[in-house]
């Protein structure tokens, strides 16, 4: 699952505690890149316990070791951030912290695939296709299972999204190979690489019939620095296409950037209501609240949710859910209460990323592996999100 993110970026410096040491200089790359990783978790992290380990005696140790390579280093780094008890501080390789940086400012070069992955199979699918985009255009459909990509192959049962990922990317107008599996067809596909921006908001009209309502439904993909003001133009279009009772989908949604989140609970509620509370490193509390009145404060509210909406998309359903301004359907989410900041490291060598703040709903509480309990249970697999959603939520009072 995504981070819910604050993204950052660090230049290449020493570690302080190096910076003045006589022998700084005399350090490997390899070495370097070691002590530039401890750096950042050293300043950001969110426990200062270091999961009560001596966490300066590691990075003496580790900045001493000999690494022939720069993936030596790297696992050295992936080592050390796995001793402190939190999944969700990591090494990034380079595929996956360029995917999360396009993930999150909503902008790439590619074909316009969202890439996932099919774990029984363990292979590597189309999750979506962006519509107008190289891939849509050319032929390629959800479920399409990659085979190879610009000579790389994936079918050996190794490969990732990332991975497949960072060979679709490439310079604007240049052309990639694809070679896919459907059903039991293998295709050929030559594209034409462009700047894709990210649909992570979508709406349509639902087909499901409530008397005297019309359903208008959004799809929150992932939370990026525009949704909320995308999901405001998605609410407005579907008004005049007459929707009187609204969903918000954040099915499957990993979160993203927090600011997201909050912005997007902002539009339904009035001013002064609070959001997210946020607790960083230092025990400071960040009160989050709405400044002004939303652009909708009546109409009937629905979001449907499930296990993997996580992050981002439970703060916005806690927001709207705590402060009783909708109903929460589907299945318990998934339960994640923490908050990352991503960071570049030199050598064009990935990044970190570091758990720096914990969140608390408007009622105070910490959902962390906990998860947000819905109000009405529901099986809601379907493409239209409404279906599952009983009338009377939808219905005017």
């Amino acid at each position: 699952l995504a981070a819910t993110l604050f993204l950052t970026s660090a230049s290449i410096l020493p570690s302080p505690a190096l910076a003045g040491s006589s022998d700084y200089t005399a350090l490997s790359d390899e070495q370097k890149a070691v002590a530039e990783a401890w750096r950042i978790v050293d300043s950001n992290f969110f426990d200062r316990t270091f999961n009560n380990q001596d966490w300066f005696k590691m990075r003496q140790d580790s900045v001493k070791k000999k690494y022939k390579t720069m993936d030596d280093a790297n696992v050295e780094i992936t080592n050390i951030v796995s001793t402190l008890g939190d999944k969700y501080t990591r090494y990034l390789p380079p595929a996956k912290y360029q995917s999360m940086v396009d993930a999150a400012t909503g902008t790439l070069a590619g074909v316009g695939v969202e890439i996932s992955t099919d774990k029984e199979a363990n292979t590597v699918i189309v999750a979506d296709t962006e519509p107008i985009s190289p891939a849509f255009r050319g032929g390629i459909r959800k479920n399409d299972v990659f085979l190879e990509v610009d000579g790389t192959r994936f079918d050996d049962g190794k490969g990732t999204p990332d991975e497949v990922a960072s060979k679709l990317r490439g310079p604007e107008g240049s052309k990639v190979g694809v070679v896919i599996k459907r059903d039991d067809k293998t295709l050929d596909f030559i594209l034409t690489r462009q700047p894709i921006t990210i649909t992570s908001v979508r709406s349509y009209m639902s087909e499901k019939s409530v008397p005297g309502e019309k359903i208008g439904v959004i799809r929150i993909k992932s939370f990026s620095g525009t949704t909320a003001s995308t999901v405001q133009e998605r609410l407005e279009d579907l008004k005049k296409q007459g929707a009187t009772s609204f969903v918000l989908d954040v099915r499957g949604n990993p979160g993203g950037l927090l600011p997201g989140g909050v912005d997007t609970a902002a539009l339904f509620l009035p001013a002064d209501k609070p959001v997210v509370f946020v607790v960083d490193k230092k025990g400071v509390q960040d009160n989050q609240s709405t400044y002004k009145d939303g652009i909708d404060l009546e109409s009937p509210l629905a979001i449907v949710v499930n296990g993997n909406t996580a992050s981002a998309a439970e703060v916005m359903t806690a927001a709207l859910k705590e402060n009783q301004r909708a109903t929460v359907v589907g299945d318990q989410t998934f339960g994640k209460g923490i908050i990352q900041t991503i960071r570049q490291l030199g050598y064009k060598n990935g990044g970190v990323a570091v758990t720096v703040a914990k969140y608390e709903t408007p009622l105070h509480n910490n959902i962390n592996k906990s998860g947000i309990a819905v109000d009405v249970s529901a099986e809601c697999n379907g493409e239209d999100a409404a279906i599952c959603i009983p009338n009377s939520v939808l219905t005017r009072k």
